[in-house]
């Protein structure tokens, strides 16, 4: 019998521990005393038991249990634990809050100007604040469900212009082009490295060459230079006078019209000449073996 009884004894102790240990998981502490609440919701948006109830950001306590109230229908009651020190004011609520993943959690908004607070037991109104994902689902899905057909309207459009055979001309041709302005930068570049420091290089020397003659004329006496021109003008404007006029050999050579005609009687008699000289040599030149002279 004492064997047994240890047995059972043991048995009970495992499963109180076993009892115990699931509590603790599930954020209950059964060795620490707690204050009892609840909370009404008419959405409780998939609030889970066990989860935390948080007070300015701490965690105060844990939903105990949730049961659907049969007496008020369309409203869900809301069993939270918090701890024993923790006292309510009146006018606080209780707020659900949906987080971006989904989750949702348990806010207390204390109205800290009341001095009179909740008994234990008491029931707190409680109200649901869908957050970023109840915005989201209250006026981003309604737009997004009104865009739907443009969408089917543009990704048509889109599919259309894909299988178009001028899209893959175009981009055929971009390829080409995109080819041609690498070679192009290829031999830019080369142009730039190899012909421009020597084409650099003669300028150089052309303004170094520069730069000489610009000192030998700055060296040059201009005015002396001009008086000299000026005074070859006057003399060539005044053999220019000569030439025009007739009181002078070279004007008369330049200016009568005898001498030409003299020039020109004198080349037509000597033509002549030449000509009766062909014709009759011996009325010019006699000659004789024995020295006499033919008439």
């Amino acid at each position: 019998m004492r064997k047994e009884f240890k047995i059972g004894l043991a048995g009970i102790a495992a499963l109180v521990i076993l009892f115990c240990g699931i509590k603790y998981l599930k954020g209950i502490n059964m060795f620490k005393p707690e204050s009892y609440y609840l909370v009404e919701f008419e959405n409780v948006n998939g609030l889970p038991q066990s989860s935390p109830v948080f007070a300015n950001g701490f965690k105060i306590g844990i939903v105990r249990d949730i049961q659907y109230n049969y007496a008020k229908p369309g409203h869900v009651l809301v069993g939270i634990e918090l701890d024993e020190h923790m006292k309510i004011p009146k006018g606080s609520r209780a707020e659900l809050v949906t987080e971006m993943l989904g989750t949702v959690k348990m806010n207390l908004l204390l109205d800290l100007q009341n001095t009179t607070y909740y008994n234990e037991g008491d029931t707190l109104p409680g109200s649901a604040n869908n957050g970023l994902m109840g915005a989201a689902e209250q006026d981003l899905l309604p737009k997004l469900q009104q865009m739907m057909p443009k969408m089917d309207s543009i990704l048509g459009s889109l599919n259309k212009l894909l299988a178009d055979p001028a899209l893959a001309q175009t981009l055929h041709n971009a390829e080409q082009l995109t080819a041609s302005l690498n070679a192009a930068s290829e031999q830019l570049n080369k142009l730039m490295s190899t012909d421009v420091p020597q084409v650099m290089g003669n300028v150089n020397d052309i303004t170094a060459n520069l730069k000489v003659i610009s000192g030998n004329l700055k060296g040059v006496d201009y005015a002396s230079t001009i008086l000299k021109v000026d005074s070859t003008l006057a003399n060539v404007r005044m053999l220019t006078d000569k030439l025009n006029r007739k009181d002078n050999t070279l004007g008369l050579l330049m200016n009568d019209s005898s001498l030409y005609q003299n020039l020109n009687a004198t080349a037509t008699n000597a033509a002549s000449l030449l000509k009766d000289l062909e014709t009759h040599p011996k009325r010019y030149v006699h000659f004789s073996l024995f020295g006499k002279k033919d008439k």
